[in-house]
């Protein structure tokens, strides 16, 4: 970032002495005030809920526009990453090192993360300690959380080499977690995995196959799939991005750091958002019950949300949309599910919305999560694993914003303010007199 030669003024009306504050621009995007002098020079703070006009920190990651409807992966539009930009461990390079690899780098990286996908075989027992019913998501923040049990050789977070084969690590074993989460929620063995699989063929095979006959993989199901982690990898500063830089700038461990994230991003207004757009859509049942959900969805006092349409930060049509929504044409065309009464339901839904002024004049354009659901079921993927899914590709950009954030002279430990308005001091009385 550079500082800009025009400073911001903080006047007051009491006649205190004003306050000049540097702006920073960047290279993209809006200009920020720096207000780091604030508190010691006024005695006051900032009131941001949710820190929706507040930078924590300066990053080269990810950047978008929520009024273009842009998503760019160091610079490179979501688009031409999907269609263009290979599989998805070449996103994962990408996203870590700020380059796209050339095939002497990639042949090199696919090989390193290749030969971490097995976990410690401990750690079938770790899973035993489980219900068979427990949630995915719950699974998972224990396991990723204990592999800092088993992997005391990488904890080291001012050691470059060991926050690199932390990183490598956790996006080689989150497929074998994810997938191990599964297999013992359905009660079959656990699979091993195969180092001649690509990262997403390797996944599905772990998920699908069983002992008692051959799997092969089907390279189009492979593709949505890889599809699906490049759209999820990273979304800026987050909910769940910005809990794992919270925990680790208290100098928690990567995997630790992870566990967290896995742990916000379970909740149905951020990654749950694709299994709460799914579960509507088997509740609205059919297209002839659409006028009535959306006569509901209009009364504010039905308690009724449409679920997979309008992002926090989009506030233009999700790029990733467009691009789920192809993927789910190439899916169910492959799997011949193109009569599939889920689908015809979610494009009449979409039509309608698109359409119709209420939504339209609230730009409640249909997102990622809307289309997601849809191609992971045709995948086989059961509903209670999608957020999982979600953690999966996003594992990679937990782990880069982890590595910035812990690289960043002017890191500190995370701490919001407050404005408090709870009681005065008082003493406390006696108990007769209470």
């Amino acid at each position: 970032m550079t500082n800009s030669e025009t400073k911001a003024t903080l006047s007051f009306s009491d006649g205190s002495p004003a306050l000049e504050m540097p702006i920073y621009k960047g290279s993209i995007g809006p200009d920020v005030i720096d207000i780091r002098k604030l508190y010691g020079s006024t005695g006051m703070f900032t009131y941001d809920p949710g820190f929706m006009s507040t930078a924590a920190c300066n990053s080269s990651i990810t950047y978008i526009d929520g009024d273009k409807g842009e998503l760019l992966y160091r610079g490179y539009p979501i688009e031409q990453l999907a269609v263009n930009g290979g599989d998805f461990l070449e996103t994962c390079y990408l996203l870590l090192n700020g380059e796209l690899p050339n095939a002497d780098q990639k042949k090199e990286f696919v090989a390193t993360v290749t030969n971490h996908t097995m976990v410690h075989e401990q750690m079938q027992f770790f899973f035993r300690g489980f219900r068979r019913d427990a949630h995915p998501m719950s699974v998972l923040v224990g396991t990723v959380g204990a592999l800092a049990s088993f992997y005391h050789d990488s904890l080291d977070i001012n050691d470059p080499h060991h926050r690199e084969v932390s990183a490598i690590r956790l996006i080689a074993k989150m497929p074998t977690l994810v997938a191990m989460a599964y297999k013992y929620s359905i009660g079959q063995p656990f699979v091993y995995p195969r180092n001649d699989l690509s990262y997403s063929a390797n996944f599905m095979h772990m998920m699908f196959s069983t002992p008692c006959e051959p799997y092969k993989t089907n390279e189009v199901l492979v593709r949505a799939l890889d599809r699906i982690l490049i759209l999820h990898a990273d979304h800026e500063q987050n909910a769940s991005t910005s809990t794992v830089r919270l925990a680790g700038s208290s100098g928690a461990n990567p995997f630790a750091c992870i566990a967290a994230g896995i742990a916000c991003l379970w909740g149905p207004a951020h990654g749950g958002a694709n299994e709460a757009a799914l579960s509507m859509l088997e509740e609205i049942g059919s297209v002839d019950n659409i006028p009535n959900f959306i006569a509901q969805v209009k009364d504010k006092n039905s308690g009724v949300k449409l679920m997979g349409f309008g992002h926090r930060v989009y506030k233009n049509y999700d790029p990733r949309a467009k691009l789920m929504r192809e993927t789910c044409y190439e899916v169910l065309q492959e799997l011949g599910l193109q009569d599939d009464p889920l689908f015809k339901l979610a494009m009449a839904l979409e039509k309608i919305a698109l359409e119709d002024e209420y939504f339209v004049s609230r730009k409640l354009y249909p997102n990622v999560d809307f289309y997601s659901g849809i191609v992971q079921r045709a995948l086989g993927i059961p509903t209670a694993l999608f957020t999982g899914i979600f953690a999966l590709a996003r594992t990679v950009g937990w782990i880069a914003q982890w590595k910035e954030m812990i690289s960043d002279p002017e890191q500190k430990i995370g701490r919001p303010r407050q404005l408090f308005v709870g009681a005065a001091k008082r003493d406390v009385p006696p108990i007769d007199k209470r």
